[in-house]
Parts: C-alpha cells; structure tokens; sequence
C-alpha cells in the first residue's frame, strides 16, 4: 500500500464517498506492516536520464478502520546522472488518515545531496457536507478548500480492492496525498489486471501473512490537475494483496522506470476493531 515520489496510494463518483464504509466491510482487514523495497534502474531514455540509479523504501503501516491509520515512509534513491556528480534525495513521510476518511494529516521532507530541498506540513478536514478544508504550515500557510470528491491515500486504496474484488477493471478518480507543494491534487486512472493467488516468489512475499490472499496486478496513473496534461505526470504499478501488502513496485517518470522488490515484511501486532 504504497507511494513513490509521494509513493501510496482518491476514486470519484461522488457516491463512492459513501461507499468508503462498506469498503471496510469488504475486504479483509489491512494488515499492519514494515515493508523493505529495493529500488534498481530499469529504464533509462534520453540525455537528461540517469544512466544508473538504486534506492531503498522503508514502509511502516499501523492502525486500523476504527482507529486511524497511520504510515511511516522513507525513500532514498541515489542517481547517477551521465554527466555530473551523482545526487542523493532522501524523502522522509508521516501521516494520519482517520478511518472514516473525516481528516488527514501529513510531514514530508526531502533532503537533496544533505541538504534540505522541500518540507511539506499540513492537514484536511472534511466537513458535513464532503467538502474539504486545506490548512498547510510549510512550504508556506495557505488555506484551500478541495472538492468533496477527492479522496485520501488510505481511502483511495480501500476503494481499488473494493472494485478489484467487485471485478472492475479500471477506475478513475482524484487523491491527494499531501505530495509536492502540499496542496496539489492529482486525477489518477488505475487499471486493474487479473486476480492470482499464485505464491510470490520473492522470499519476502512467502510469509504466512501472504499465504492464500488474493492480489491484482494494479497500474496507477497520475496527471497533473492544475496543467490539464494529458500524458501523466508519472505512473506507478504494482501487485496489490487484499490486505494491502504491495509487492513488485515499478515506478515510471517517463524518461526513466524504477522498480522495487519487496527484500523484507514484518507484521505488526495490531489489536483489531471490535
């Protein structure tokens, strides 16, 4: 359950905000989680392109529908750019999603060769009557109000499984996750392939925790809403199990493709709801 670059992780039809309770009711649990990926150049086209790159993502998923959720993310990703120094940026992420989707809260700080590049804080709130309220301390204080439709990291996730195990095939949808300036939101297209229940064959995939649970093969397109582009802004793919746990990341910036194997998962101890 994951966001790369902002890496993680909003569906429209407005009556989807509804359905983010029965979304809980659907699927199994999601399962709290540390999650190690290792980050390795696939693809690389073009002059501005690195000609090599290899990162790690470290992942911590904690909470649960009654309680909130809570994630933990650092991404390090080393570049080798083919003329030039090498650069190293160091994302670090924390957020709070209430489990009924009502207010989100996220940090983000990026680091670019050791020093400080972009820090991001702030929260949403939603309001009565869907409508969401914006208030950001850094990069600068802003208040924004975003659409009702617009959804959040946790919940954009739990509505992909709850059309995946419904059958659909794609969904279309607006999400924000607190990612580049703080306030941006993102209309996203995610396609969803068949399901497997076939063993992963990575060792960190073969643990009881994965043993028997469907995934599907998901691919998640991001455009930018403020430019109206219609190539995305990048594009992200992944298998994604019932109980949230991401496997085989690949992450497309265009010019270059970085893919992730999951190297490690622990399961976290995590009182369910009652």
């Amino acid at each position: 359950m994951i966001k790369t670059h902002r890496l993680a992780a909003g569906l429209l039809l407005p009556g989807l905000l509804i359905a983010g309770q029965s979304a809980h009711a659907q699927n199994m649990p999601l399962l709290a989680h540390r999650a190690t990926y290792d980050l390795t150049l696939v693809k690389s086209e073009g002059n501005r392109a690195p000609s090599a790159a290899t990162g790690r993502i470290a992942y911590d998923f904690t909470g649960s529908a009654c309680e909130g959720y809570a994630t933990k993310f650092r991404q390090v990703v080393q570049l080798e750019p083919q003329e030039g120094p090498q650069r190293i940026t160091d994302m670090r992420s924390a957020t709070f999603e209430d489990g009924d989707a009502k207010s989100f809260q996220y940090t983000i700080d990026t680091q670019v060769d050791e020093q400080e590049a972009d820090n991001v804080d702030g929260a949403l709130s939603r309001g009565k009557d869907g409508t969401i309220s914006l208030k950001l301390k850094r990069p600068k204080a802003d208040k924004a109000s975003l659409a009702a439709a617009v959804l959040f990291p946790t919940e954009h996730i739990l509505h992909i499984l709850a059309a995946a195990g419904a059958g659909e095939t794609t969904l279309s949808a607006q999400v924000f996750d607190g990612s580049d300036n703080g306030e941006r939101v993102y209309d996203t297209l995610t396609v969803i392939g068949h399901k497997t229940m076939t063993p992963a064959p990575e060792k960190a995939g073969q643990v009881d925790a994965l043993k028997d649970v469907p995934r599907w093969p998901v691919t998640i397109s991001y455009f930018d809403q403020e430019k109206g582009a219609d190539t995305p802004a990048y594009t992200m793919s992944f298998d994604l199990y019932e109980n949230g746990v991401s496997r085989a990341l690949r992450i497309d910036y265009g010019s270059f493709t970085l893919a992730g194997e999951l190297t490690h998962l622990e399961v976290i101890n995590q009182k369910a709801c009652k």
